[in-house]
Order: C-alpha cells, then structure tokens, then sequence
C-alpha cells in the first residue's frame, strides 16, 4: 500500500520535529484565546448593560459555527490542501476576536464575533492540525504527535489564563482582545509546515478512490462512527460550559478572582498531562475503553464538586482533576476515526465528530446562561453534564476497533 507520509514526500526543513512544534505552536495560539473567554463575561456585560444570557450567545454561536465549519474546512482541506484553510481561518478568527472588543448591539456581536471567531476556529483550531499529523508522519509516530497537539492546545490554556487577567488590569479587556486578535496572526508562517498535498493519504488497494459523498454516506452509515460522534456531544457540552461559566460560578461563591483565573490555568497545565497520556495509552490499550472510562471519570468528578463544600481548594482540585481528563478524549477519538476509515479523508470525517462535539458546547454555554437567569443557578448545567457523562459512556462500548471493509474505501496508513 501507498504511503504519503513525511518520510517519503518530504524534504528540507519540513521534517517531522519541524512538523509536529509548528502544529503545536498553531494549537496553542488557536486555543489559547478561545479558552478564556469566559473571563470576558462579566466586564463586556457589565460594560454594556446586559444580562449574562447575552453574551452567552454569542460565546455559544461562536462554539456551534466552529463546529458547522469544521466538516466543510476539513473537507476543503482534503481537497485543495490545508494552507489555504489555515490562512483564511486566520483572518476570520483574528477579525473575530477584534470584533468582540467593539461596542456592538447584542445582534451584531451575535452575528459578528459568533460567525467569525467560530468559522475561524475551524480553519485553525488543533482538529485541522491533528488531521495534518495523521496525513504527514508515519504511523508509529501518530499517536504521541496526535497527544502532543492535544497537550500543545492545553499549554496555551495554561499560557493564556494568567495573562488575560493581567492584559486587562493593564490594557482594558478591549485592549486585551485586540492582543489576541493580533497575536492569532502568527499562524500565518507557522502554517506554512503543515501544508498538505489533496491527494495525501490515498492508498492503492482496488486503485479508486471513495469520493466525500460516498465517504460521509459509508461514515454515517457504520454504527460505530455513529457512536462515537454521539458520544462527543458531552465532551463539548462540558469543555464549553465550564470554559465560560466557571469563572462567574466561581465569583457567585465569592471566591477571590484570582481563584478562576489559577483554576483555568490548572486545567490548561494538567490538561498537558492528560492528553499526553490519552496519546501514549492510544497506542496500547482499546481506544474505546479508554473512552469509556474518561467519561465515566469525569461525572464523578463534577459529583465531587457539588456535593463537598465550597472552598478555594476544592476549587483547584476540581480544575486539576478535570484537566487530567479534558481533552484526553482526542487521541483515541481520533485515533478512531482513522483506524475506521484511513487518512485521506480524516479532515473532514474527524470534522464531523467535531460537529457533535460544538453542537454540545453550544448547549453547553447557552443553557449555562439561560438557565442561570432563570434560577439564579447553575446546578441544572451540571447534573445535565454527568447524566451526559454516563450516556457516553456507555455508548462507546459497543464500538467496533477494526477498518471498514468497503472496496471503495480503502484505508490508507
């Protein structure tokens, strides 16, 4: 079989270390500033007179538009290559986050920043680059790059969770955005390592090639795929909901400011940990049974954290213990997704796994809001994440770890 790996169509500065730092970098830079949005909440709601529904929307549309647009970028990149997608999504993320710092009425930031930060996310967010991992190294190789994007992701969690406070003591949380907006600009040259020939990942098998209709419509089709797309959904209805409401949680428990601020830093920092472990135990244990029992661990988790009293310290426990668990669900996700179905179209299929994983986050942060306004809590939000903590569980452990077996799709590796 054919292989388009590194190795083989590569060369000069292009390596695989070069390859794997610059699509950690991206990770970074793309993650960092959507993590901590949540501590923008309060000031631009205060700022502007509104209610925190309000802004939840738009954080919301922001998380729903990343995820409609990362099967159509994915999909674009597979066809015509990742850097034009990258450099698009550039643009309409860095436009994004500037939007957010001006005084705009609720339906515009709605429309504005919601459509642009999340269709930008899809152009540049670690998904497209752990679908580059998967195209350009070899296959040994793939499942520790695979946790090393994930981990490169949380590190700009940990990075930027610190600093956003800081920027907007100094500069105003207007400022502060403009800073992101800028620094979100150098994924421009960083890109340039990661771009893909269309035709990566094609293996030879019978000789044809599946096309993207008769891809999705075999994906859509095989119940396993069908499970873990199901399964996603909790991934992002947490990660979203606590991204953006366990800073003003926090602050409801009159807890000092920089509890939340250390608290996202925890999850970023032991976030690190944990997704470079998901990597390393992907390569060596069922995928799915580890899926099974990170979900399971995280209800528990959020258990803990509602029925123990409130402090400081349980507070940081909550945001170590979940960050060991936070995006340690992307490896043997994706690892899934290719092992089903190859890489020449893993852009897209993995795009829209995403797409469950955004349409959670979604609900996620918008019910936070809403529910929050109407009864002055959030504890609705969180009992929802653990029963969803279970249901994915559970609906992971049928499925099946072996390729698909169609003459037209052939798995590349």
């Amino acid at each position: 079989m054919a292989t388009t790996t590194v190795s083989d169509r590569q060369a000069g500065w292009r390596t695989p270390f070069v390859i794997v730092v610059c699509g950690c970098l991206i990770g970074l830079l793309s993650f960092g500033p959507r993590s901590v949005v949540g501590m923008f909440l309060m000031p631009i709601s205060v700022e502007n007179g509104w209610t925190r529904d309000v802004l939840s929307l738009t954080i919301a549309i922001q998380n729903l538009m990343w995820g409609v647009g990362q099967p159509f970028a994915g999909a674009i990149a597979d066809r015509f290559g990742t850097l034009k997608v990258f450099w698009a999504g550039t643009i309409m993320y860095a436009a994004g986050l500037a939007c957010m710092a001006l005084p705009l009425p609720p339906l515009a930031m709605h429309v504005l920043s919601g459509s642009l930060v999340g269709l930008g996310l899809a152009g540049v967010s670690f998904n497209l680059v752990l679908a580059c991992f998967t195209k350009l190294l070899p296959e040994a190789k793939r499942p520790m790059a695979l946790g090393l994007g994930t981990a490169a992701s949380s590190f700009g969690q940990f990075v930027f969770a610190p600093l956003t406070p800081f920027l907007i003591d100094l500069l105003g949380w207007q400022g502060a955005l403009l800073v992101f907006s800028a620094v979100v600009g150098l994924i421009f040259p960083l890109s340039l390592a990661l771009a893909t020939n269309p035709k990566a990942g094609i293996g030879t098998g019978t000789g044809t090639e599946a096309s993207v209709v008769a891809t999705m419509k075999a994906a859509l089709g095989h119940r396993s795929y069908v499970y873990l797309v199901l399964g996603f959904f909790t991934c992002g209805f947490q990660l979203a909901f606590i991204t953006t409401h366990y800073p003003p949680y926090l602050a409801d428990l009159k807890m000092p400011a920089w509890v939340a601020g250390l608290a996202l830093a925890f999850i970023g920092l032991f976030n690190i940990v944990g997704s470079l472990s998901a990597g390393w135990l992907s390569g060596r244990m069922s995928k799915r049974w580890l899926l099974v029992w990170i979900y399971f661990a995280r209800g528990a988790v959020v258990v803990m954290l509602l029925v123990l009293p409130p402090s400081p310290a349980l507070a940081l426990a909550f945001a170590a213990m979940m960050g060991l668990l936070w995006l340690s669900t992307v490896p043997p996700t994706s690892g899934l997704v290719a092992l089903m179905f190859g890489t020449r179209y893993m852009a897209m299929l993995y795009g829209f796994v995403f797409f469950s994983h955004q349409v959670g986050g979604f609900l996620g942060v918008w019910l936070g809001g809403v529910l929050y306004e109407r009864t002055g809590s959030y504890d609705i939000v969180w009992w929802l994440s653990v029963l969803f903590c279970v249901g994915s569980a559970l609906i992971n452990i049928p499925i099946k770890e072996e390729p698909v077996r169609r003459p037209d799709l052939v798995p590349a590796e």
